[in-house]
């Protein structure tokens, strides 16, 4: 699909759910990305395990490429032990033992029994991509949209196999790549923080092989949910006149 065509589908999604944060394309490379600005930016003292990063956790990420496409490396997720191991950035074995991990545990946030079955990238990346899907040139893995209870309402009408969940809300982007999952999070604690994401809003994972037939999708499930507001809006004013 050429870069016109993914400018087109994000046009066509962000008309249909009237999105107010544009789409974002996230793409993994085995390599280092070829053409694309490295993410730069200071790494703050490392904790005492050695965890540190230009970004406090990879969703931090989802913020930054709303207008620019940047590329990341495994060292740039690295203050987050979960993201990076969502990601494929590091097995189970190689993150159990930071202090993000133990004190997530100890709080109950998660249990040592819930851990594995958490989704993850199967193949360790070079590097993941980030930037807007207008701005697409290459294939991406995995669309990014931030929506609404109203917008999610739409989504799943339109997409019943769509997988809804919560924590860790970075879990989305391994269902959508690995799983080939619409899928949605409510969000997390830890995300929340890191990014500042408004108490109303949530994220969207789409396959990117997925993505036009979504759109189709959506955008004939808003007509037929404007047709059903118009006959609800026109009934409603019946009780308006007692």
């Amino acid at each position: 699909m050429n870069s016109s065509s993914w400018s087109e589908l994000a046009e066509a999604l962000t008309t249909s759910l009237k999105l107010t944060t544009p789409p974002i394309a996230i793409t993994f490379d085995p390599g280092v990305a070829k053409g694309v600005t490295p993410f730069e930016g200071p790494k703050p003292t490392p904790a005492p395990d050695g965890r540190t990063g230009p970004v406090p956790a990879g969703c931090v990420f989802w913020t930054k490429a709303i207008d620019r496409t940047f590329s990341t490396v495994a060292g740039d997720h690295a203050n987050c032990s979960v993201g990076t191991l969502v990601h494929g950035f590091a097995d189970l074995d190689e993150v159990a033992g930071n202090s993000d991990v133990a004190a997530l545990l100890e709080s109950g946030w998660v249990t040592p029994e819930q851990i594995p079955d958490i989704p993850t990238v199967r193949e360790r990346p070079g590097s993941v991509t980030y930037g807007p899907l207008t701005e697409t040139s290459g294939t991406p893995d995995v669309v990014l949209i931030r929506i609404r209870a109203d917008q999610l309402m739409l989504m799943a009408e339109a997409v019943p196999d769509m997988q809804i969940g919560g924590k860790p809300q970075c879990r989305v982007i391994a269902l959508a790549k690995e799983q080939d999952q619409v899928a949605a999070s409510l969000g997390c604690t830890l995300s929340r923080t890191r990014t500042g994401l408004p108490g109303d809003e949530m994220t969207c994972a789409i396959p990117a092989n997925r993505l036009a037939e979504v759109v189709r999708s959506v955008a004939t499930t808003a007509r037929i949910d404007a047709v059903a507001e118009s006959y609800a809006a026109v009934d409603l004013s019946r009780f308006a006149e007692t």
